[in-house]
């Protein structure tokens, strides 16, 4: 199947109650773990391709990468390829330019001016394309690929500043602020349903949740039936695989075949995401 546009993806999952899981991708392992779990579940998904592994692997082979495994691997579900958590316009362009499905400019460090500038020109870009947009109200504490936003500085979105930048930006899907933080929680976090449920009603689009990785199940469900239709998941993916590559080595420490280790990471990362997608209930979604 060919890829889907995040816009057309995610809207399908909010009319229907679901939500998308947002699978983050560093390696072809990763990528063929992702891949092959949306297959075995028959269930629509995003790749997501984050700023770590533009750094170290670079934008436009990852998009190859990924491209060369729908083929051999024989993909038929839908799969759309979103860049996650841009803070650079050119970047932005980039992954355009190279087929990206969707996109986000994340300018929630900047002033909230800039932000809805920057911001509405991707979505320009992006309609006249015919992709999927995503902005970021509201900033989301913790590390993910080097950006760092300190719990003090975290917020959580108010519903006036999430009307107006959803109006003023055009945003497909917007991410916003309810309680989440990127990385590993230190305590079980409690998202702010009321506040999550006061924005949805506002925006009338759906919401975007990041920091998915260790947020209990019940609450993960209950977000997904006030609005949430795209969940992040990353962290999570690499405690998996890396826990897959220590197993196996605790196993067989003398194992120097890297198809061996790297492929126990690719299994037990395979199988997280699964379980993910049939929480948020998207697996048969195909």
């Amino acid at each position: 199947m060919p890829y889907v546009s995040g816009n057309t993806m995610i809207h399908t999952a909010w009319n229907n109650n679901y939500s998308i899981g947002a699978f983050s991708a560093h390696n072809a392992e990763s990528i063929k773990a992702i891949l092959v779990a949306a297959q075995e579940e028959r269930a629509p998904i995003m790749i997501q391709v984050g700023q770590k592994v533009i750094q170290t692997m670079g934008l436009k082979p990852m998009k190859d990468m990924i491209d060369t495994f729908m083929t051999q691997e024989n993909i038929t579900v839908p799969v759309c390829i979103h860049l996650d958590h841009s803070r650079n316009f050119d970047q932005t362009m980039e992954a355009v330019r190279a087929g990206f499905d969707s996109v986000m400019f994340d300018g929630s460090g900047l002033p909230f001016e800039d932000n809805v500038r920057i911001t509405k020109t991707v979505c320009d870009v992006a309609h006249a394309l015919q992709i999927g947009c995503e902005g970021e109200i509201g900033k989301i504490g913790g590390t993910e690929d080097d950006i760092t936003v300190d719990e003090a500085d975290a917020m959580i979105t108010t519903v006036e500043e999430a009307l107006d930048f959803s109006n003023r930006t055009t945003v497909d899907y917007l991410a916003v602020s309810i309680g989440t933080a990127h990385g590993v929680y230190k305590t079980t976090p409690q998202l702010n349903f009321q506040r999550l449920k006061e924005i949805r009603e506002a925006v009338k689009k759906p919401i975007v949740l990041h920091g998915g990785s260790g947020v209990p199940d019940d609450q993960i469900m209950e977000a997904v039936t006030c609005g949430v239709a795209k969940i992040n998941v990353d962290t999570e993916l690499r405690q998996a695989f890396t826990k897959g590559v220590q197993a196996h080595w605790a196993a067989d420490s003398e194992d120097f075949i890297l198809a061996d280790s790297l492929g126990a990471g690719l299994e037990a990362m395979k199988e997280t995401v699964k379980q993910k997608i049939r929480l948020f209930g998207s697996a048969g979604k195909a």
